[in-house]
């Protein structure tokens, strides 16, 4: 059927994007667009259960022509051939729709010769083995879809890419699943499974044709997928056609749900009369493949029995391993499971006070189980006590995380403390036992400002000891321990410098302390080899120049010389001093 032919068009050649094949469109397409946009609208307000509409490729016109009967004389016009996809239920009014549809198409004025079809007319072009009518109509420009012709594309494109490479092992190339049935959605995922024929393999095993085909079949699923445009999510099985006949024998379920819904898209004598055969009810389970899923019925319940068994060993674990988790917090070493109750008590009740008898009562109901299932003592554990059994854990591992907060917060407490400690320790071996205010001044006049500490760090212990004070009111942060353990270890490192210098240095005979440019150092005078020190920087005084040098270095120059320091200073001493210093004052 046609519309006016006054207005007929030739040479549509308009096509899909294929593989490899540039498109191309008429001259006047976007007049055509606009036409096809109007007929749209009027179908899918007339018939809204339309399924798709797609104006199919030029090049498959003489398929369709052929295949349909379309009149010589109507051919000789070039229409272009317009497919609405109904569903099946509606197939008994294609009578009363097509007529409705021919009018419509004379009223864009375009030379459109319409087709009405259903899912089932179209997938029997597959069974038909007309697989170019499936790939025209995959092929063919979407002028409306509810996903059916989306799914369609995506399966097309990949199954191009797929033969293409390997045309010589490629049995069938098999649509299933919600495209099949009808239900496909716009997102709907597309079901496709590839038979390989390895029946011919010499080169290579079984095994190893299929891991290649495998890898390289799954890497064109994304290429299809960026070609055809669509959302769908194309799953592809790719099966042996040895393995794939054993599982037909062995009435895998599976493999008779693939051939009974199965629509092919590409056969090679294969997946066609497989699919007779199934109808004819001459593919047939084996004996030893009833009772085979007969055995599994009888097995039912000792899997759901082991199921249990394992629930009940996994619930276990989500009770034990937290535990010890805690307990490494704590500072302990993690327990074999049939001690780690008595350890939980000893370090949690009895020396951290975070939980009390009661609360162990879970952790112990979970090893006790799980020893009797050690032993072979429990057989079977019920789905009920299953129940009961996961409530309980939640419910301890909600009390673990309470447990693991204060276990943290006296952690970073005790952190804090023990730097607070380590840093008054030093203090008061430098400057007496003295209160903590009398220590930092002490700190202030006797190091900082004399050029022996840098005078950040005097910053450093002024925070240490306001921390302190939070401390007690247990109103110390994380990030304030971590600050104070960054800034108070290099104030210990330097601390500690200083003392093993002073050790050394343990007489005031020999040094002699300087003043320049605001700073201050000390001078170290060992005879032989001469030194300046200022803070935790070391330079060796040579001939002409000061020459920095590392802690080491210096503390080998000491050993070397006995630990003897020298009175003696000569004059070209100074002149060094004064050229690498500038001006400077010795303060005594």
């Amino acid at each position: 059927m046609t519309n006016n032919s006054n207005n007929s068009q030739s040479n549509h050649n308009y096509s899909a994007p294929q593989p490899g094949t540039p498109q191309t469109v008429p001259a006047d397409f976007a007049i055509l667009k606009n036409a096809l946009e109007g007929f749209k609208k009027q179908v899918v307000k007339k018939y809204p259960f339309t399924v798709a509409i797609s104006l199919l490729p030029g090049q498959a016109s003489p398929l369709f022509e052929e295949d349909e009967g379309v009149p010589k004389e109507v051919a000789e016009t070039k229409p272009m051939h317009v497919v609405v996809t109904i569903p099946e239920e509606e197939y008994k009014n294609i009578p009363k729709i097509k007529p409705e549809l021919v009018n419509l198409a004379k009223e864009t004025k375009q030379n459109l010769w319409v087709h009405v079809k259903t899912p089932v007319d179209l997938w029997n072009y597959g069974l038909d083995s007309k697989f170019d009518f499936l790939d025209a109509i995959a092929q063919g420009y979407p002028v409306y879809d509810k996903g059916f012709l989306g799914a369609l594309r995506v399966a097309s494109i990949h199954k191009s890419l797929v033969l293409r490479k390997f045309d010589k092992y490629v049995a069938s190339y098999v649509i299933a699943g919600s495209l099949v049935r009808g239900t496909a959605g716009k997102d709907s995922d597309v079901d496709v499974f590839v038979v390989v024929d390895d029946t011919d393999v010499k080169r290579m095993s079984r095994i190893e044709l299929l891991e290649k085909l495998r890898g390289i079949i799954y890497d064109y699923i994304r290429e299809a997928t960026a070609l055809s445009g669509v959302k769908n999510i194309l799953n592809v099985q790719v099966y042996l056609l040895t393995d794939f006949w054993q599982s037909v024998k062995d009435a895998h379920p599976v493999m008779f749900t693939f051939i009974r819904d199965g629509i092919p898209l590409y056969d090679r004598g294969t997946f066609i009369p497989w699919k007779l055969l199934l109808k004819m009810g001459k593919i047939k389970p084996s004996p030893e493949a009833i009772d085979l899923y007969m055995k599994q019925g009888e097995q039912t319940e000792d899997f759901v029995k082991r199921r249990l068994l394992d629930a009940m060993v996994d619930i276990y674990y989500g009770v034990l391993t937290p535990t010890q988790a805690l307990l490494m917090l704590a500072g302990e070493a993690p327990p074999v499971p049939k001690v780690v109750v008595e350890e939980v008590r000893k370090v949690f009740v009895e020396r951290e006070k975070v939980m009390t008898v009661s609360d162990l009562k879970t952790l112990e109901k979970a090893v006790h189980l799980f020893k009797q299932y050690e032993y072979g003592k429990l057989k079977e554990y019920p789905g009920t006590e299953i129940d009961k059994f996961m409530k309980e854990s939640k419910e301890y591992n909600k009390l673990l995380r309470e447990v693991r907060k204060k276990l943290e917060k006296r952690m970073q407490e005790k952190t804090a403390e023990e730097i607070y400690s380590n840093v008054f320790t030093l203090l008061k071996t430098f400057f007496g036992n003295k209160p903590q205010e009398r220590l930092v001044k002490e700190f202030e006049t006797n190091l900082v400002k004399k050029g022996k500490i840098e005078p950040r760090l005097l910053t450093v212990l002024k925070e240490l000891a306001q921390a302190k004070a939070k401390i007690k009111s247990g109103k110390l942060s994380q990030k304030e321990v971590e600050n104070v353990k960054k800034d108070a270890f290099e104030l210990i490192q330097n601390l500690t410098e200083y003392a093993q210098r002073a050790d050394f240095i343990s007489s005031k005979k020999g040094t002699i302390q300087i003043a320049y440019k605001g700073r201050k150092a000390e001078l170290v005078l060992l005879g032989k080899d001469n030194f300046i020190i200022e803070g935790a920087t070391m330079q060796r005084i040579t001939s002409d120049k000061l020459v920095p040098i590392t802690k080491e270095e210096f503390e080998k120059s000491l050993e070397e010389n006995k630990g003897k320091l020298s009175m003696t200073i000569s004059g070209s001493l100074f002149k060094i001093l004064e050229k690498s210093l500038g001006e400077f004052e010795i303060i005594f």
